[in-house]
């Protein structure tokens, strides 16, 4: 899976303001449904705030890989956010999330769904990759930090 097909422009915002994690998956949400009239966001919040109460996706480090299931998606999509200042998430590590790679998959994909997750949290692993993010001002900048 190349990380390069997940992520859109019109799917990534830089520096949302925002302070709870509920919030923010109704940003992610808002995104996901924006530009996408088959995709309800309602529906993309359910099952967001599903899969946190199962535990947080928060791996640390400033991240969350917030993901959901929806049914009668065909493809997977990305919605990429940094938010300012960074807001609890109760991430792993405890510290506080500013970085939020946000997976919604079709709602019969398994194993391809997994192995997405994975190819993400290792692009998100990378040092570089993650100062670059950080830095960034505007959308092109996130994009061009996930190169």
């Amino acid at each position: 899976m190349d990380i390069q097909a997940l992520v859109s422009l019109d799917r990534t915002e830089c520096a949302v303001q925002c302070n709870s994690k509920k919030r923010i998956l109704e940003i992610i949400s808002q995104i996901a449904a924006k530009n996408n009239p088959t995709i309800d966001e309602a529906v993309v919040l359910s099952s967001l705030l599903s899969r946190e109460r199962m535990g947080s996706t928060g791996i640390g480090n400033g991240i969350a890989l917030p993901h959901g299931r929806l049914p009668g998606l065909e493809r997977v999509l990305a919605i990429v956010v940094t938010s300012t200042p960074p807001i609890d998430f109760d991430a792993l590590d405890d510290k506080p999330v500013d970085i939020f790679f946000a997976l919604l998959v079709p709602e019969e994909q398994t194993e391809g769904h997994l192995q997405t997750l994975a190819t993400v949290a290792s692009k998100l692993s990378d040092k570089d990759t993650i100062k670059a993010i950080r830095k960034a001002h505007s959308s092109d900048d996130i994009i061009t930090a996930l190169k």
